[in-house]
């Protein structure tokens, strides 16, 4: 590295490093992002790699956490189209779990506070 003075260091380039990294750099800071190995390779390589709106938060009321996962699901979707895609999924049912009606207002809701 140069003599260059930096606004920011970021210490490990995992998913959550390489975001604040990003953020920063779009706000105009100067940053310096580092690594031992290469990037997104300890717990990010090893992760499902789905961005959820968080669904399964709806159970518990928590109404505002959907609402922000699912827009920053968005800012991902318009940031890096060629690393983020929707993805079709089918929920399986079964009598025991809870019942369908719940199921569709719970998918209801969850559509409506997407926006």
């Amino acid at each position: 590295m140069d003599n260059q003075i930096y606004d920011m260091l970021v210490i490990g380039g995992g998913i959550n490093g390489t975001g604040i990294a990003r953020d920063a750099a779009g706000r105009g800071l100067s940053v310096v992002l580092c690594e031992k190995n290469d990037l997104a390779s300890g717990t990010s390589s090893k992760s499902s790699k789905l961005i959820h709106g968080g669904l399964r938060y709806l159970e518990y009321g928590e109404f505002r956490l959907v609402r922000e996962a699912l827009i920053e699901r968005e800012v991902l979707l318009r940031a890096a189209p060629h690393l983020v895609r929707s993805l079709r999924i089918v929920l399986p049912h079964h009598k025991g779990l809870r019942p369908k009606w719940m199921l569709r207002l719970g998918l209801f809701i969850y559509d409506h506070l997407g926006g």
